[in-house]
């Protein structure tokens, strides 16, 4: 009552120093009282076992009266010294007193008033006020301080959630946190247990005595059973399991947990034990498929978290239930088994799976055939191993070609097969029948006919068709033919096209009609592969085939060919040399054969049309360059008359042998010495176009003419083919020397030739090279191409000579033109002459004649004199006019116009300038207005006429008479 008293008393006083000091004073005198009984002895002891409690409550209670605004001065001192006695006595006593548990609680939690709730406002600097959720049970400060109002049971602080809200007084901005409270450290509370939990106890520990040092034994570690807990549970949650205890709580407050996987280790949340009763409970339903079994470590600990026990290990088992269906890895099975199996014959395994355990009856799976499609011919033609799943046959009688394929549907259950309680699923199993060659090839007819040409290969004759009931594109089902009669020499083949599977009979040798007209073949049709056991060939595998052979018109064959001759060279035309024929292979046909020349290089020989007969045109020669290797080769055709004609070739190869007609010439042809040669001799070899032994060795000799080469040279045979020229004198002047040689070889009736060496003597250097230019144009020009380079240089300069020539005479002209007139006023260009017109139809009687130009009247055209006009131009010989050049000198212009100012003055027939001059007279009558209508100063007045000065010198005074002002 008195502790109740003061509790209310408090929290109507609580910022009054003056009833904390009264509060205290009366807790230390009810204390007193209470401990008065016992000794000093128990005093000491407890004081010893507690002593951690009075420190966390003097800190506690310094923060208290922190808190309500009251300060712990030096006057004070006695007081504070008071509530350490008084403290340390009460803890003294509680600890003491088991049956004043009730006390202790109210006590503990009296002291525990506070706790601190702290707010970072992130440097905004505003002004924060905070409030809490129950403003009944506990009370905030400015500060974060939060105060219980009352006393406060554990089943009270674990009700209602305690949130903190800090609201910013500037933007009216706010935050909340929430507080989770546990009953105050010491405090002892009476927790209902579960009645018949299975309590686990941690081991206990016995200290050996007699150790030296004190030191402690531990039992070893108690193997606890695992826990087993149903998957799936529909009960209440949290359901208890087991409780944890330890033999250490008799005396003292513990607090148990647990942790690993499904505790405080993903996946949390599954499990929970509680702190003070140590009960073991699960939160949901477990999955054993999901989680089989969970492996936690139970702790003990007294209330300042030391450890008390040693963690022990709880294993906590997912007892399996059935709640989950079988599964086949595959919901459709392909299988397969050759047609005629006998029963028992293995054809394929499926699988199921179940996620239950498969160590009990939830996982054991039983297989069986539930229905099979087609049923024939029996309805039970496959069986399962009821636990493995392996299918095989129970009955004969597969055949591929009535039953391709089996549909069975496979059901597999759990719980053994039982049908009740067990749960089942299906899946589909394909059987396909696969075919075994158990039917032969068979022809469709006995006999197959065909027709080839003659001398055709490559060619199909016929084609063999056959049907077989096997799968199509497969071994059993391709067919192989083979020829087994009726053709010896192995000229046709019989191919299998691969689409259609018939048998293509092919001529794969030329054949001769002349030799066999007809082919009778025997075939023989068998698979790829051999026939199954116990099934044999029928006579439908077996077909002839009759193959007719046509005549065609064969080209002629020369035999032989090539035809090989020998001659020797030098035949005359008009030679025979051999007959070339050709024969005929159609010994059916008459037909007859003529020959031509198709391929003579050299155009030597000449072949009969009829007889074949070759003779020579020309003198067959050797060294011709169309004989290579002393062979000489042409090429004739044979055509036949037949219709189409057919023709044919043949080569004739003529071997020449050689004969002496080839003189021989010295080699080489030019060679070079110094006037002072050393030494003074080089050699000299004889080319013979003949063979041995009608060339070498050859025999040298100088020739008796011109006598200088024998006195200024010798010549010295080497060998047979080679010879040394030798200079006799010391000194020999430069110069081109030409040395006749003459050389006889050695063939029957030898040759001889004679042969100039060219010679070229020229200055040398030191080195024995030639300096001078003799040897630069042997060297390098002959007399042609030094000819040809001086022609050249004398036309071009003839070119550049008439070139100078015509500039000249250009420029003399363009001074003549410039000496007569200005080129601005040259108008000559314009001055055109047109034919004159006669007079009018009234003007008949006037002598028209005199409109023609002077220069062309004729004498005897002259009129009378009586009938003459007045005004025409008399009728007296012209005078002779001077003749202007094409190109006068500008020195004779003068001249020239003084010789014409003569001539007009002395001409009688030249009218004076004044004189009336009447040119035509076209009648009267005109329907076209008069002449003096056309006014240029009027009707053109209006017009701009400038542009005429745009159209060059020679319009330009037409420009100034209708362009120009009026002036």
């Amino acid at each position: 009552s008195s502790m109740s008293f003061f509790k209310a008393f408090v929290n109507l006083h609580r910022n009054d120093i003056s009833l904390h000091l009264i509060s205290l004073a009366w807790r230390s005198f009810s204390i007193i009282c209470m401990t008065g009984c016992f000794s000093v002895l128990s005093v000491c002891v407890c004081v010893h076992r507690r002593l951690f409690i009075f420190r966390r409550n003097w800190r506690t209670f310094v923060d208290y009266t922190t808190q309500s605004g009251s300060g712990v001065g030096g006057g004070s001192m006695s007081i504070w010294m008071c509530i350490c006695l008084s403290e340390c006595l009460l803890t003294v006593f509680l600890s003491l007193s088991p049956w004043l548990p009730q006390l202790q609680s109210h006590v503990l939690s009296l002291l525990s008033l506070s706790l601190t709730v702290k707010f970072v406002n992130c440097g905004q600097g505003g002004l924060v006020q905070f409030e809490c959720s129950n403003p009944s049970d506990f009370h905030i400060e400015a500060d974060g301080v939060v105060y219980a109002l009352r006393p406060l049971t554990a089943s009270t602080l674990r009700a209602v959630p305690l949130v903190i809200v800090a609201r910013d007084e500037t933007n009216q901005q706010q935050w909340q946190t929430q507080v989770r409270l546990t009953p105050p450290i010491g405090q002892s509370q009476q927790v209902p247990l579960s009645q018949g939990l299975q309590e686990i106890w941690f081991p206990s520990r016995q200290t050996d005595s007699s150790s030296v040092g004190q030191l402690k034994r531990m039992k070893r570690d108690w193997v606890i059973p695992p826990i087993n807990v149903p998957e799936n549970s529909r009960g209440e949650f949290p359901q208890d399991l087991v409780r944890i205890r330890s033999d250490n709580d008799k005396n003292r407050s513990l607090r148990y947990s647990v942790t690993g996987p499904g505790a405080d280790q993903p996946p949390t949340g599954i499990f929970i034990i509680h702190p003070i009763s140590g009960e073991l409970s699960v939160m949901k339903p477990l999955d054993r498929e999901h989680i089989s079994n969970f492996h936690l470590r139970a702790h003990a600990v007294d209330l300042n978290g030391n450890q008390v026990e040693s963690p022990i290990d709880i294993v906590i088992n997912v007892i399996d239930m059935n709640d989950n269906r079988p599964e086949f890895i595959h919901q459709i099975w392909n299988g397969t088994i050759p047609e005629g199996s006998k029963p028992g014959t293995f054809v394929m395994t499926v699988t199921s799976v179940d996620k239950d355990d498969p160590k009990t009856a939830n996982g054991m799976l039983r297989y069986k055939i539930v229905s099979q499609n087609p049923e024939s011919p029996t309805s039970n033609m496959f069986t399962i191993n009821n636990k493995t799943g392996g299918i095989i046959t129970v009955a004969a009688g597969l055949d591929r070609e009535k039953v391709p394929q089996y549909t069975l549907i496979i059901q597999a259950t759990d719980m053994e097969g039982n049908p009740m309680y067990g749960l089942s699923n299906t899946a589909t199993a394909v059987i396909k029948v696969t075919d075994i060659n158990d039917n032969p090839p068979e022809f469709t007819a006995e006999t197959f006919f065909g027709e080839v040409p003659e001398n055709r290969v490559n060619v199909i004759v016929a084609n063999l068709t056959v049907t077989d009931k096997d799968q199509p594109n497969t071994p059993a089902w391709n067919t192989v033919y083979k020829i087994t009669g009726g053709d010896p020499t192995g000229r046709f083949s019989v191919p299998t096209d691969p689409t259609t599977n018939e048998g293509l009979v092919t001529v794969v040798k030329p054949i001769d009609y002349e030799i066999s007209r007809t082919y009778v073949l025997t075939v023989v049709a068998v698979n790829e592969v051999s026939l199954a056991r116990g099934i044999h060939s029928p006579r439908q595998s077996t077909a002839t085939v009759s193959i007719r052979v046509i005549d065609v018109n064969e080209s002629p064959n020369f035999e032989p060919n090539p035809k090989l001759i020998k001659l020797e060279e030098g035949m005359q035309p008009e030679s025979a040399l051999t007959t070339f024929t050709a024969q005929d292979p159609d010994r059916f046909m008459q037909q007859t054969i003529r020959y031509t020349r198709l391929s003579d290089p050299a155009n030597w020989l000449r072949i009969d049309p009829n007889t074949g007969h070759i003779t020579t045109i020309a003198v067959l020669d050797r060294e011709s360059p169309y004989v290579k290797d002393n062979m000489y080769s042409a090429t004739f055709l044979a055509s036949d008359s037949g219709i189409p004609p057919a023709s044919g070739t043949g080569t004739l190869q003529i071997f020449l042998l050689d004969i002496n007609d080839n003189a021989p010439h010295v080699y080489p042809q030019e060679t070079e010495m110094c006037e002072k040669p050393e030494p003074n001799g080089f050699n000299i070899t004889a080319l013979d176009g003949d063979l041995s032994p009608n060339a070498g060795p050859f025999a040298f000799e100088l020739a008796n003419r011109p006598s200088d080469v024998r006195r200024n040279w010798t010549i010295t045979r080497l060998s047979g083919d080679f010879a040394q020229l030798s200079l006799k004198i010391g000194f020999l002047e430069s110069g081109i020397y030409e040395i006749p040689i003459i050389i006889t070889d050695s063939g029957n009736l030898p040759m001889s030739n004679t042969s100039y060496l060219r010679v070229k003597v020229c200055q040398c250097d030191h080195n024995g090279d030639c300096t001078d230019q003799q040897h630069i144009v042997a060297a390098g020009l002959g007399t042609g191409a030094i000819i040809a380079i001086l022609l050249c240089i004398i036309i071009l300069l003839i070119l550049v000579l008439l070139f100078v020539v015509w500039m000249k005479r250009r420029d003399k002209e363009r001074q003549a033109k410039q000496l007569l007139i200005d080129p601005e006023d040259d108008v000559r260009d314009n001055i055109l002459k047109y034919d004159e017109e006669g007079g009018g139809e009234e003007d008949q009687d006037y002598d028209l004649s005199q409109l023609q130009q002077p220069d062309t009247i004729e004498p005897d055209a002259i009129k009378p004199v009586g009938i003459r006009r007045m005004d025409e131009r008399p009728l007296h010989p012209e005078p002779q006019y001077p003749i202007r050049s094409a190109a006068p000198h500008p020195g004779d212009i003068g001249d020239f116009i003084n010789e014409g100012l003569k001539a007009a003055d002395n001409d009688p027939t030249a009218p004076p300038y004044d004189s009336l001059l009447v040119f035509d007279y076209e009648g009267s009558g005109s329907t076209a207005g008069s002449l003096s209508s056309l006014n240029s100063s009027s009707s053109g007045g209006d017009q701009d006429y400038d542009y005429l000065n745009d159209w060059g010198p020679r319009f330009r005074k037409l420009a100034d008479m209708y362009g120009g002002s009026d002036d």
